[in-house]
């Protein structure tokens, strides 16, 4: 946040624009060092700096001309920075100044402009637990200064959690003081030397034997499916989890780019075991959020502990390599862009490698088959 308290002037704007409806086209438009005020709100506008371009909003407290900055556009649409801009300037006209709070820097404050920040950046699911770890994991926290916090109240906070949950909870409040470092909220990050507790390695593979045992425990139910199916694929859990109708296109699975991790499409046919699995019906496919009761209970049936549903996935790869599948097959299925795909090789092969995916993972499924049979 970048905050004003007087007119903007040379360099910071060279050319003052007359008032207009603000609207993508005009933000887009807009030339590097130029702002725009909105004629139908009086005190919203848009600035582009020399890269982005960011909404706020002008008022005057005590007879003092003062700036506060909404948003980044793409972050925000120009509605949402308008409704936004409503609402603040709504409370200033009740006499309260949305600078005050950032300028006193109390850190339950400024967990709302860190979470809007961290929107575009984040999946739906992880901005929930980034979400959750900031507003009830570190209670503790809210009522302080954000430069006054130390090392020590990070660690009091931390010690209330254990292993995978304590970790999580440390990376959230990291990202969100490195933020408040390059914001100019404070001078350097708390979080930095505070003790990260070692995880168990995540290279974990399946054995075959471990496979079966998992296979055969699954319930007849969405869960089981949903293993099942993460298993024949190699997709993410929440990609298969999340599966719509629509998703599944002459017996490929088409994933859009809003519901993948890298934000590209990806197109995977699918082996006839996987297309069994399939439910019938419109909309969402699957209807099951209950994961670690629901895994608690098949490892304790399938007697195999200490796995991820993830590791499904890295076994599939795996197993594609030892069935002499070639590597950039297995990135193509798996929807990486590394190696074959990354960087000036990627731009110019644009192949999708469809007859080879689906011979591919259809030799895995028929492995499967073999194993679980």
């Amino acid at each position: 946040m970048r905050l004003l308290t007087s007119e903007p002037t040379e360099p910071f704007c060279r050319e003052m624009r007359g008032a207009m409806k603000i609207t993508k086209s005009v933000v887009d438009r807009l030339a590097p060092n130029t702002f725009v005020w909105d004629q139908g709100l009086i005190g919203f506008g848009v600035r582009r700096q020399l890269r982005s371009a960011f909404y706020l909003i002008r008022y005057r407290v005590g007879g003092r001309q003062r700036y506060y900055t909404i948003g980044r556009h793409g972050e925000l649409t120009p509605d949402q920075a308008r409704r936004e801009a409503q609402r603040l300037l709504g409370q200033i006209a009740g006499g309260v100044d949305p600078n005050a709070k950032i300028e006193a820097g109390i850190f339950g404050d400024a967990i709302e402009r860190y979470l809007a920040h961290a929107r575009s950046r984040l999946r739906p699911r992880s901005l929930v637990e980034v979400e959750r770890h900031l507003c009830r994991y570190s209670a503790p926290l809210h009522s302080l200064g954000l430069s006054a916090i130390t090392r020590r109240d990070i660690a009091n906070v931390l010690t209330s959690y254990e292993g995978f949950t304590r970790n999580r909870v440390r990376g959230s409040l990291s990202a969100m003081f490195t933020w408040a470092v390059k914001e100019g909220l404070v001078d350097a990050n708390p979080v930095v030397q505070t003790w990260k507790l070692a995880e168990p390695s995540r290279e974990r593979v399946l054995a075959d034997g471990e496979l079966r045992a998992i296979w055969l425990a699954l319930p007849d139910d969405d869960y089981g499916r949903i293993v099942k199916l993460l298993a024949l694929t190699a997709q993410r859990r929440d990609e298969i989890a999340s599966l719509q109708r629509n998703e599944i296109v002459e017996g490929m699975l088409v994933l859009p780019a809003s519901r993948t991790k890298n934000k590209r499409e990806h197109t995977l046919p699918l082996p006839t075991q996987a297309l069994a699995l399939l439910p019938k019906g419109e909309g969402q496919l699957f209807r099951f959020n209950n994961w670690a009761k629901a895994k608690a209970r098949l490892d304790a049936a399938a007697g195999v502990s200490g796995w991820r549903h993830h590791d499904l996935r890295r076994s599939a790869a795996s197993g594609m390599a030892e069935l002499g599948v070639l590597p950039h097959i297995i990135e193509a299925i798996l929807n990486h862009y590394s190696g074959h795909r990354a960087g000036v090789s990627g731009i110019y092969n644009r192949a999708k490698y469809l007859g080879e995916m689906r011979a591919a993972l259809q030799k895995w499924a028929d492995h499967l088959a073999q194993i679980t049979a």
